[in-house]
């Protein structure tokens, strides 16, 4: 037992250094994050609500069958079921009764209440969706923000790494009478600044990680790496047609749809709340028979089963009910309803112009993004050429410590920019194709 024991502590131990080292990807962090998501499981369990509101509302069209047993002791003044008059005996009586309602005409409440509940239906999935689309974003976003602190991070240890070694030769250069002590503090000072700058970084990296973390509800006490590799993308923005993507994204994006569902939801209520105005028509039919005993009585009593069978009694009805007053609230719940269609169209229309808005917006972005990043990449090209020469000319005294300082700091400024507009281009596509229909994992 003490081996078994040890061997499954060695398997746990593996599998959780495994998980530890592993690296994680896009597309894993946002598939994670959706299957371990309780938002996403609540709007699981909402649609399952749906379903068995559907179920429901098919099921009002059925009849409606009751059957009821009683049984009842009477004790001093009664009627006599044999002779109908009032006495004093104790009598026993056992009632049977089966009955069946039929809904002939409800106001069209219940075909309203059934397209209410398939429109729910439909409108569960959607939600599931839209919960997942938006937790998706969100965690692209947050893993996004970690590739770039992590880039940043290893830029300025780079940064810093240099401005050492820089002061280590100044400080060499000054024993000699080269460089003077100016040159030394200047460049201790970058040092200290770069330490700084490589801290501040670091911090921003681990609120980036718990950030993400929260995305993907993972364990907070488990480490957690990324790729760090931001992959070679085609700086080319494809010219898109707005209005198109826009008039998909209407029929398709789930935004779009949960407000139509909405809409969809406040007009079937409505039409309910009408029909509660209108009469109502139910057919009833129904079966009874009881059992009678006199207690008080000597007399012989007819058995069970032929008193079942001989009082037994069939009847068929048609019922017609008049709502005629209940204190104004039938007239109150019907313009309740109305204003909360008209509600419900407004919010429609204004979520469709902000889709429009965001999908225009997002594609200036993705080209905007695309321009700036290869404007970038030439900088970045100049920047570190001229910190090369800036660096030699230094060793030579012609340029200043303030000079290189200036350059170094430029050089650093543009590479952490490259990046920021990259993966902000990614970001982007992502968003763009998104609305086009392309899946986000």
């Amino acid at each position: 037992m003490r081996k078994i024991a040890m061997i499954a502590l060695a398997i746990g131990l593996s599998a959780s250094m495994g998980a530890q080292d592993q690296v994680w990807t896009l597309d894993e962090c946002v598939r994670y994050a959706i299957e371990n998501s309780p938002s996403v499981k609540k709007q699981v369990y909402t649609a399952d609500t749906y379903k068995a509101e559907y179920a429901s509302a098919v099921a009002q069209f059925f009849p409606q069958v009751n059957a009821d047993i009683g049984g009842q002791y009477n004790f001093g003044r009664s009627i006599d079921p044999s002779t109908n008059v009032y006495n004093n005996v104790t009598t026993f009586d056992n009632s049977y009764s089966a009955s069946l309602r039929i809904p002939l005409f409800t106001g069209g409440q219940l075909i309203n209440q059934w397209l209410k509940s398939k429109s729910n239906r439909r409108r569960g999935v959607n939600e599931v969706q839209k919960a997942k689309d938006d937790l998706a974003l969100e965690t692209i976003g947050a893993y996004l923000d970690v590739v770039y602190y992590q880039g940043a991070i290893r830029m300025s240890e780079e940064k810093l790494a240099e401005s050492r070694h820089t002061l280590y030769k100044t400080q060499r250069q000054a024993e000699l009478g080269l460089k003077s002590g100016a040159d030394i503090a200047q460049f201790e000072a970058q040092v200290a600044e770069d330490d700084y700058n490589l801290t501040h970084q670091r911090n921003l990296f681990a609120s980036a990680v718990v950030k993400l973390k929260e995305m993907m509800n993972y364990p907070v006490d488990m480490a957690i790496r990324v790729d760090t590799v931001v992959p070679p993308v085609a700086l080319v923005a494809e010219p898109e047609d707005v209005m198109e993507i826009y008039r998909f994204a209407s029929r398709n994006n789930p935004t779009a749809l949960q407000a139509d569902y909405q809409l969809q939801e406040s007009k079937y209520n409505y039409r309910i709340y009408k029909g509660q105005l209108l009469p109502s028509i139910y057919f009833n039919a129904g079966v009874t028979t009881n059992y009678f005993k006199n207690l008080s009585a000597d007399e012989t009593i007819t058995n069970f089963r032929d008193q079942f069978r001989n009082n037994r009694g069939e009847y068929l009805s048609i019922s017609l009910s008049f709502p005629l007053f209940n204190g104004l609230q039938g007239l109150t719940n019907v313009r309740t309803a109305r204003n909360t269609m008209r509600m419900a169209e407004e919010t429609k229309t204004e979520v469709l112009r902000q889709l429009q808005s965001a999908i225009e917006q997002s594609v200036l972005d993705r080209e905007g993004y695309a321009k700036e990043a290869i404007q970038m990449e030439k900088k970045v090209r100049s920047d570190a050429l001229a910190y090369r020469v800036t660096e030699r000319k230094y060793e030579e005294g012609l340029m200043s410590a303030l000079e290189l300082q200036t350059s170094g700091n430029t050089l650093l400024t543009s590479k952490a920019n490259l990046l920021q507009k990259k993966l902000l281009f990614i970001l982007k596509c992502k968003l763009v194709d998104y609305y086009k229909g392309v899946p986000l994992y």
